[in-house]
């Protein structure tokens, strides 16, 4: 519901927005540039009288003086029949030059105040702000939701490139655009006198004025009782006219003079409400405070882009939205099948579950948790299929489900699967609490809460089983996840270990393969390029034979030239002895899929890299682009340093180069030796240190070895009164464990 709520007024108000945007960052510009044009005089430096002086020095008929929010001021005049104006030095009255307002500005403050179109206009701009404020807060609920709670709203994002920028552009000008919108829609109600701006109505009738000469402007009272930083504005007399008087606006309200004895002839201060609007007004515009209108105008100048992103990740998600096959009417089906999900990989498991119940005939209706209807005329059971969001959250499509099932009539016999990581804190928490929510409402079971880690097709496949033997029929679910894209790699270089430790381990390197000598220009231009990916991404490979890709972690970047893997032989594995087999030359096809989750995090804090075996590829690649020499421990156990020292070359590289700080190894096969938790357990005087300094962990390799690791740290930072949950909740604990 809330990203609904987002997506809406962004795609209905997105011209409003952007050009509102676009056109308030150039205004932005205008009190910067002033301010540094002009210095201010301090208070007490001159006052009202002494101003006008000087200015009426200058010009025999002055109309009037303004005193800018930002400081400057413009003397208007007449000379002869011609209006005029001068830019004054506001410390002396002398002028500086002609004062030429911009029509460049002119044009673009009426585009943004009304669009160029009237009153029409003026209340398109006041929709335009109410769709800022209505983004901005569903846009930091989601971020908050999204990454486990307010509390950790600064933490660092995962996803798509455009994911990324969307969230972190969108967190540093969240607050400029809330400031800029709310008051925007202030500013559009008062226009139509919705909301009072509080201006100051002079009295229809004045105390008498005196009629005689006119005393010098410096020598009337009343103005030399005001200090210029007080003035707004001062409209002078008409020339020749003996009754009439000066009209003063200072920040506090409006005076009239006497222009022969210089007293305040009556005064009129500005209500509350012309208070709240000038603070509205300044708070929207920056006049008066230009680092504020810079940080308005950096926010402003986010909005196309948040924009183009936001279109970007809306196509994307749009495009990516199930459709099912053979998918029957909720209340003609006997099999009602509901699915929480967050970015729509479980739809496909939800797709493969329709299908195959289909196949043995039942009738099915599948559809997200969020439509749970009061009651099903046919269903005889219901199948909850839901991914967990963020910090234990329901997903997207299941946010609404726990509040709609006090409204059912009928529980039926059903079964939850959950999807999720185990190496987050809350592994399948909503679905967790779904499956109690159901218990405390006296749902029957059919059968009992089930959890899927990291999208297994193979623990996919053994529910089915269970399922279907409850069922009383066969259910076989072969789920094979929709295929990205997949390119061309080339093997350009092999290195071959542990053959004598029966442990054989291969690193490989890929490259894009390049155009052959007989290219011509165009299709040397065209030849393949390796795709965006980091280390600890992973590599999807289809072994010949197979239907289901086989995930390595990876050890370079893209802008190392090369794809890099650590792959060990195991025995009948389809996929490790295929890649074993290759020789140099040989293409594969394979895939990218991104994986923030497993990435160290920004900044100078230590980094602690913790593994095992091949589990030192990724952690390898994070050393060696650790070009910023941030302190960086390694801690890697092996079988033989003679036979399985993997990248023992690159890591001694980089202790010389200082992008590794430590590198403490322990081998399993060698007399004394141990494993990696147990070098862990015997440094942990080091460990607590770098964890006082807020060092991050990473831990990458096998479960067994990820449990004892877990196992030595929590002996190591209890002492210090943490929990490794807490050190997960906060980022600071990572696995990539298999």
């Amino acid at each position: 519901m809330l990203r609904q709520f987002h997506a809406l007024p962004g795609l209905l108000a997105a011209v409003l927005v952007v050009v509102l945007a676009v056109t308030g960052a150039i205004l932005s510009l205008d009190p910067v540039l002033e301010r540094a044009a002009t210095m201010p005089p301090t208070a007490g430096q001159i006052s009202v009288a002494a101003l006008a002086e000087a200015v009426t020095a200058n010009h025999r008929e002055v109309d009037r003086i303004v005193k800018t929010a930002s400081g400057s001021v413009i003397a208007y005049y007449f000379d002869g029949d011609r209006a005029a104006a001068d830019l004054v030095d506001p410390k002396t009255g002398q002028t500086i030059g002609p004062y030429t307002p911009s029509d460049f500005l002119r044009f673009v403050t009426n585009l943004h105040r009304s669009f160029l179109m009237g009153d029409a206009g003026r209340a398109a701009a006041g929709i335009g702000a109410l769709a800022m404020v209505v983004l901005s807060i569903s846009g930091a609920m989601m971020l908050a939701a999204r990454l486990g709670g307010w509390s950790a709203i600064l933490r660092p994002v995962s996803g798509t490139p455009a994911q990324r920028w969307h969230t972190e552009l969108g967190r540093f000008a969240v607050l400029g655009l809330m400031l800029s919108a709310l008051t925007g829609c202030y500013m559009s109600l008062a226009t139509f006198g919705i909301l009072p701006d509080g201006a100051t109505v002079q009295p229809s009738v004045l105390i008498d004025v005196n009629g005689g000469a006119r005393a010098p402007v410096a020598q009337l009272a009343a103005l030399k009782a005001v200090d210029l930083t007080d003035l707004r504005e001062l409209t002078f007399p008409r020339a020749g006219d003996l009754t009439d008087f000066y009209v003063l606006t200072t920040a506090q309200g409006i005076g009239h003079v006497d222009a022969a004895t210089g007293l305040m002839l009556g005064y009129q201060p500005h209500g509350l409400g012309r208070q709240v609007y000038e603070t509205i007004y300044m708070l929207h515009t920056g006049q008066g405070l230009w680092p504020l209108a810079m940080i308005l105008g950096l926010s402003a100048l986010t909005v196309p882009t948040l924009s183009a992103f936001g279109a970007v990740i809306w196509w994307k998600r749009r495009r990516a939205l199930p459709r099912i096959a053979n998918n029957v009417g909720a209340q003609s089906a006997d099999t009602i099948i509901l699915v929480g999900s967050e970015g729509n990989s479980t739809w496909g498991f939800a797709g493969t579950l329709h299908a195959a119940l289909t196949k043995s005939g039942h009738q099915v209706h599948t559809a997200p948790m969020n439509r749970l209807a009061p009651a099903y005329a046919k269903a005889a059971r219901m199948l909850i299929l839901t991914a967990t969001f963020g910090d234990g959250a329901a997903p997207a499509s299941a946010a609404r489900f726990l509040a709609r099932l006090d409204a059912v009539k009928t529980p039926l016999p059903v079964a939850v699967l959950g999807f999720g990581d185990r190496s987050f804190p809350h592994f399948c928490r909503f679905a967790e609490d779904v499956a109690t929510a159901l218990h405390a409402r006296g749902w029957p079971v059919l059968s009992k809460l089930a959890c899927i880690d990291r999208q297994s097709a193979q623990e996919f496949a053994r529910w089915g089983t269970d399922l279907g033997n409850t069922l009383g029929a066969e259910l076989t679910l072969t789920h094979v996840a929709s295929r990205p894209k997949t390119i061309a790699l080339e093997l350009i270089e092999r290195v071959d270990y542990g053959a004598e430790v029966q442990a054989p381990t291969v690193i490989l390197r890929f490259a894009a393969p390049k155009a052959g000598p007989n290219a011509n220009l165009w299709q040397r231009l065209r030849a393949p390029r390796l795709p965006e990916f980091l280390p600890g991404d992973l590599v999807g490979i289809l072994p010949p034979g197979s239907d289901l890709p086989r995930f390595y972690s990876l050890a370079s970047g893209n802008r190392d030239g090369v794809l890099e893997i650590c792959v060990r032989k195991h025995p009948g594995g389809l996929c490790s002895s295929f890649l074993h087999d290759l020789e140099p030359g040989v293409r594969i096809e394979a895939f990218i899929r991104k994986n923030p989750a497993f990435r160290p995090a920004c900044g100078k804090a230590p980094l602690i890299l913790i593994g095992a075996g091949t589990g030192i590829g990724p952690l390898a690649g994070f050393i060696r682009h650790n070009t910023g020499r941030r302190p960086v421990h390694l801690y890697w156990g092996g079988r033989d340093p003679a036979s399985d020292f993997l990248y023992e070359g690159d890591m001694k590289k980089c202790l010389a180069d200082r992008r590794l700080t430590n590198l403490d190894t322990i081998f399993s096969r060698v007399s004394g030796g141990g494993y990696v938790q147990d070098r862990i357990a015997s440094d942990a005087n080091e460990l607590r240190a770098l964890i006082q300094r807020g060092a991050q962990v990473l831990v990458c390799g096998g479960r067994d070895m990820a449990t004892g690791v877990a196992r030595s740290l929590e002996a190591i930072i209890g002492p210090m009164g943490l929990e490794l949950q807490t050190l997960k909740s906060t980022g600071r604990y990572l696995e990539d464990v298999y």
